[in-house]
């Protein structure tokens, strides 16, 4: 289930409008993208199985990696990438999303004008 939720979620960033002004929207950091990108980062899931059905409590964590001065420059894509993981569809071929939840967030200043954040969220699903 793990890595559907993964390809599911790199999916539906990719389709956000405001995304798409990242040059790039990956599994793992990509390798040929300038930023500003955004790469699924890490990932794990542990049991969160019921009687009935078998579930996962997923973990994601992603990086937003840009390039400025200005340390408002990644808030639009922040809050993008917020919005958007909170509103995917519940119910996918495999599984059911019971609940998604912001978990932390860590921002840092790199060298050449870089600036990374980490965005982690757990997301709770059940087997269909």
């Amino acid at each position: 289930m793990e890595i559907a939720l993964r390809t599911l979620a790199i999916d539906w960033l990719r389709a956000d409008p405001v995304l798409s002004g990242l040059n790039a929207i990956e599994e793992e950091s990509p390798l040929k993208a300038s930023p500003p990108w955004l790469g699924l980062a890490a990932s794990g899931s542990s049991d969160w199985s019921t009687k009935d059905r078998a579930g996962r409590e997923v973990r994601l964590a992603f990086e937003l990696l840009t390039r400025s001065d200005e340390p408002m420059i990644d808030s639009d894509f922040i809050s993008a990438i917020e919005q958007r993981l909170t509103s995917m569809p519940p119910t996918q071929p495999s599984f059911t999303v019971i609940n998604t939840q912001f978990m932390r967030a860590r921002a840092e200043r790199r060298p050449n004008n870089r600036r990374a954040t980490l965005l982690e969220y757990r997301f709770r699903i059940l087997a269909n």
